[in-house]
């Protein structure tokens, strides 16, 4: 039997990679209070996390009677998060670090996400991860977004790599649903803790449930220098190598399937 092929990794951004969900939920409430919405708080926001910039006009614009047409709110919300985005958008430390030591590893690597190409674009640049993720693909190239495969598969077909091949990085529960519909290893690092146990999460291959307070690239890095490549079931896949003086502290993590 042929070795399975080495992992690919692709990437969710927000509230995986960066921590733009306060400057989303800024926007879109600036954007809504152009409209005469006002009101719209944290929880409500929380409630499209995951989902794309599009889908969630187009549900708000219909849920709160909005005339306007969904580009002219898209066009909006999109230059008032690049305006917040370009003063105040964090890398999250430890996937900061496991992105590095992939990139130092030769592992080839992508970004998927549901904000707009423009919005993903600045995102990188002004975090400096540009300089290791310049594949990314977004939910508007696509036909259908999270939790649709759409956007997963894209991006592994521009990696050049069999979707069973890829691991998953994700936030919310849409990521990780569209991770599993393509067919797809998936790592969940829940934004929102109290949402860990949704079945979406519990079904993940490996889970942070406390996110990114517990998160750690050597968790990563262990399951894929183990050998976590493209196969389902109990098998034994390549190994990528753990790199030398990996950093990280050892943190609490679940595996919930077998990985080698």
């Amino acid at each position: 039997m042929s070795p399975a092929p080495a992992p690919r990794v692709l990437f969710d951004l927000d509230g995986t990679l960066v921590d733009s969900e306060p400057n989303y939920y800024e926007a879109g409430r600036r954007l809504l209070a152009r409209y005469g919405v006002h009101g719209f708080g944290w929880e409500e926001h929380t409630r499209f996390i995951g989902v794309s910039t599009r889908e969630t006009l187009t549900a708000l614009r219909a849920e709160y009677g909005i005339d306007a047409p969904v580009d002219e709110l898209l066009a909006g919300k999109n230059a008032l998060y690049l305006e917040l985005a370009g003063t105040s958008t964090e890398v999250y430390p430890e996937m900061r670090l496991l992105v590095e030591e992939l990139h130092a590893r030769g592992v080839p690597m992508a970004v998927a996400s549901g904000s707009s190409r423009t919005a993903i674009a600045a995102v990188l640049a002004v975090t400096g991860l540009d300089a290791f993720l310049p594949l990314y693909v977004s939910a508007e190239e696509v036909a259908r977004g999270k939790p649709a495969p759409d956007v997963f598969l894209e991006a592994a077909r521009r990696l050049g790599a069999a979707p069973a091949s890829c691991v998953v990085l994700e936030d919310a529960v849409p990521g990780v649903e569209a991770a599993r519909a393509a067919g797809m290893r998936c790592v969940a690092v829940p934004y929102v803790e109290a949402t860990a146990g949704d079945p979406a999460f519990r079904g993940a291959d490996l889970l942070f449930p406390r996110g990114q307070r517990e998160f750690t690239a050597a968790a990563v890095l262990e399951r894929l220098a183990a050998g976590w490549g493209g196969c389902s079931g109990r098998c034994r896949g390549p190994r990528i190598g753990r790199p030398e003086g990996a950093r990280g502290r050892p943190g609490e993590h679940r595996s919930t399937g077998p990985i080698s």
